[in-house]
């Protein structure tokens, strides 16, 4: 059979949650992100609902989630905002679901039909508490469809919501896409059953809340995060491009990695895949190189969790407003290799 398709980036989105055996989806229309909701009200076997509002969506996965479905919602931007009170809840109850941002241009409405990465720390520090979460990052339509399968089995491991980030360029892009199936995770929760299980917001032990236990806390968060690190490791995504003889380490992801490839012949590349947690080998990767610079659709976000991490100051290109020209992003190129820094 020919897996080779001419496709939009968010139906492929779509398409690998059909194939990761999703069977519920909760969302509400929003640009650039509203085709993922229109192409699964296509397939049967998914219950797709068209909710109220994002707050509506969000918690409806939750509880589906955890009634024994493979679930999913889709947003971008505000609906994203939105959602991030459902998003703690849902780490704090442990339900395994996927939230795609195909994020556009803000705050506020901002920019609804053009592509931006404005959302990178929203999606790792968004909801309020201690949790972490698996986010991925892919860069083409065929790589939407994998790691929505990636990003549905990580949520099946880690018991926990993870987040599959987008963009307007990669969402609304057609291009011919190899769809490439991986191993499918068995649905990790049962359904609810007669009354058998219970649920709870607090800070709890088992299925017992002990919202006046800072032991109780202590050892939950502990936990959660030492789950979401050992299944993190299972899901190492990244790409790395060394170009001969090269000095200079350029950081990129999403759409704005495909702009980085222009310049691969003189600077090393490395993509970022799994952008949360942060990959560890970054740190190896970048240690010989005389210059870091990240190249990113926002005022500088990954930047300053790059410089954190390898503890060194790195160069910055900013793409703003949802433009990406090549002469510009050579320009600020050039400024950054006769900078000290």
């Amino acid at each position: 059979m020919d897996k080779r398709f001419i496709l939009q980036g968010n139906e492929a989105v779509a398409l690998g949650a059909v194939k990761a055996g999703l069977t519920f989806f909760a969302g509400y229309p929003i640009t650039p992100a509203s085709e993922i909701l229109h192409k699964l009200v296509e397939y049967p076997q998914v219950k797709a609902l068209q909710m109220e509002d994002e707050i509506a969506s969000v918690n409806a996965c939750v509880g589906a989630a955890l009634a024994g479905a493979k679930a999913m919602t889709a947003t971008s931007g505000p609906g994203f905002s939105l959602m991030q009170e459902g998003i703690g809840l849902a780490h704090m109850v442990q339900a395994p679901m996927v939230v795609v941002n195909v994020q556009r241009v803000g705050p506020a409405t901002g920019m609804p039909t053009f592509g931006a990465q404005g959302d990178i720390l929203q999606c790792r520090y968004g909801s309020h508490g201690d949790y972490f979460p698996i986010v991925f990052y892919p860069n083409s339509v065929s790589e939407l469809y994998r790691y929505t399968m990636e990003a549905m089995n990580a949520a099946e491991e880690s018991l926990s919501p993870v987040i599959l980030l987008s963009d307007g360029c990669l969402g609304h892009l057609y291009e011919t896409a190899e769809l490439e199936d991986v191993p499918l995770r068995s649905r990790a929760l049962k359904p609810l059953g007669h009354g058998t299980r219970h649920f709870t917001a607090l800070t709890h032990s088992g299925n017992y809340p002990k919202a006046t236990s800072p032991e109780a806390h202590q050892e939950l968060i502990v936990s959660r995060s030492k789950k979401t690190a050992e299944v993190a490791r299972r899901y190492t995504f990244y790409e790395y491009l060394p170009a001969k003889g090269a000095s200079t380490l350029l950081i990129a992801f999403g759409a704005v990695s495909r702009a980085a490839y222009h310049f691969k012949r003189s600077l090393s590349i490395f993509r970022p895949i799994r952008i949360f947690p942060m990959l560890d080998a970054l740190k190896e990767i970048a240690a010989p190189y005389k210059k870091i610079i990240v190249m990113e659709m926002n005022a500088g976000q990954y930047t300053l969790l790059v410089e954190a991490m390898l503890h060194r100051p790195v160069g910055f290109v900013p793409l703003l407003g949802g433009a990406v020209a090549l002469s510009y992003i050579e320009e600020r190129i050039k400024k950054c290799l006769s900078e000290s820094f």
